[in-house]
């Protein structure tokens, strides 16, 4: 898994790229919560993501949960099809707020 961090709007956009497995989720899960730690909206990039497991769902549903305890927007952007698979799958497509690209994801705010 590659990722990249950046500022933009006011929003902290994480983009994440590859695998997100057993192996890499340990990172991405420590990416997330670092910067819902930093109390700005966060949207998650996974158009560049061509394989997520269950722990890199984790990541996700723990970073999320804990940006709602905060009172922080956590959304997705431009989800790649893989990945949709499997936010469908485990019926999490109705519990995040989806963006169809990054740029719209910018536009609300997170």
């Amino acid at each position: 898994m590659k990722h990249s961090v950046r500022q933009e709007q006011g929003v902290s956009i994480v983009e994440l790229r590859g695998d997100v497995d057993l192996e890499s989720s340990p990172d991405a899960r420590k990416l997330l919560l670092d910067c819902v730690q930093r109390k700005m909206p966060v949207v998650v990039d996974l158009s560049g993501v061509s394989y997520i497991d269950s722990s890199g769902i984790a990541s996700l549903v723990e970073s999320f949960q804990l940006a709602r305890t905060k009172g922080s927007e956590f959304s997705l952007a431009a989800v790649s099809e893989s990945a949709m698979r499997v936010l469908k799958l485990a019926r999490l497509d109705t519990v995040f707020k989806i963006h169809p690209t990054l740029k719209d994801g910018l536009s609300h705010g997170g």
